[in-house]
């Protein structure tokens, strides 16, 4: 599989003494994830755990702890500022989310995706287990073609949402049998799915056929991104469609065909930049082999899609920092 970092840490307050646990926490998650406010019901014996598993370019926490509340005010929001997701998703206990005029009661099986760009308050009762997966809203907007913030309420006990929901505790579940590369294609499936259910692509009465035809084209642009002959016309007379429905089913997902193939040229090249095994390769010559036949739109394409350069990304820079300025990628709301 490709290459990049794949780690797995684990941290807990077990270890400590009671009254140095409430602090540790406020230390730990303020270390990864952006400046907030914690509120702990009592602070002489607080209890709490994460397990991080993340690449340069994905993240998924599992946390548990007991009661407290995590507020980012808009002072907050204006000295540090983040723009970014946050898809919150309780597996044991509820908590309520309130951002702007809206407030959110969730239990297990219920998701509500957040933006860090607007002050938002977490409280969360005791016994709380939840998974909190940092997602670019740069890639959620350009996938939607919108610039305005998506936070929407998701309900992953049924058909694409149950799917989603079995993803996501399948990935933390197989955190220590996975690497970087597969982490990272799993987090982009995910991604790619949360965007269906934002739209309300999973009501029983969307176009479910056009829905079909999108997650079948996506798959022929994925599978086949590396050939240069690849556009529109040659996706549908492969996949016997006309163009027109092409069109229309990423339409409807916000894209077409030349946008989704190029997207997926850019993943593809930026997994090869970070795998030792196209090392040997210029950059050039990997962008042409991914299926990109001028290097005078690849290069302002990868920068405008990932925020980094392809050469800064081939010699290390974090991609999390470069694309989520000025404060880079940080995690999710709560641990």
């Amino acid at each position: 599989m490709g290459g990049g970092t794949y780690v797995v840490e684990s941290t807990t307050t077990a270890d400590l003494e009671p009254r140095e646990r409430s602090e540790f926490w406020s230390e730990h998650v303020t270390s990864y994830q952006c400046r907030m406010h914690y509120e702990y019901s009592r602070t002489d014996d607080f209890d709490g755990g994460t397990i991080r598993q993340h690449t340069d370019t994905h993240e998924l926490v599992e946390y548990w702890s007991d009661e407290i509340g995590y507020v980012r005010t808009a002072r907050q929001v204006r000295q540090f500022p983040l723009d970014d997701y946050r898809l919150v998703l309780p597996l044991a206990s509820d908590m309520v989310v309130r951002q702007g005029d809206r407030q959110t009661r969730l239990a297990p099986g219920k998701a509500r995706l957040i933006t860090w760009d607007a002050p938002v308050e977490g409280m969360q009762s005791r016994s709380m287990r939840g998974l909190i997966m940092a997602v670019s809203a740069h890639e959620v907007n350009s996938l939607l073609n919108r610039s305005s913030p998506v936070a929407v309420g998701l309900d992953l006990n049924r058909g694409l949402g149950r799917v989603v929901g079995s993803m996501l505790t399948e990935l933390a579940r197989e955190r220590d049998h996975l690497c970087a590369s597969q982490f990272d294609a799993v987090c982009d499936r995910i991604v790619e799915l949360l965007c269906m259910l934002a739209v309300g692509d999973d009501r029983p009465d969307a176009p479910g056929h056009l829905a079909d035809v999108e997650a079948t084209v996506r798959r022929f642009a994925r599978d086949h991104a590396a050939d240069p002959r690849l556009n529109g016309t040659t996706m549908a007379r492969a996949l016997g469609w006309s163009l027109r429905q092409v069109q229309l089913a990423l339409q409807q997902a916000g894209t077409t065909p030349r946008d989704l193939i190029r997207q997926e040229r850019l993943r593809l090249v930026r997994d090869r930049l970070q795998s030792p095994d196209y090392h040997h390769m210029t950059i050039t010559e990997v962008a042409y082999a991914s299926g990109f036949s001028a290097m005078s739109t690849f290069n302002p394409a990868f920068r405008q899609y990932f925020g980094v350069s392809p050469r800064e990304l081939r010699h290390g820079q974090d991609l999390r920092t470069t694309t989520l300025k000025p404060e880079g990628r940080h995690g999710a709301g709560c641990p």
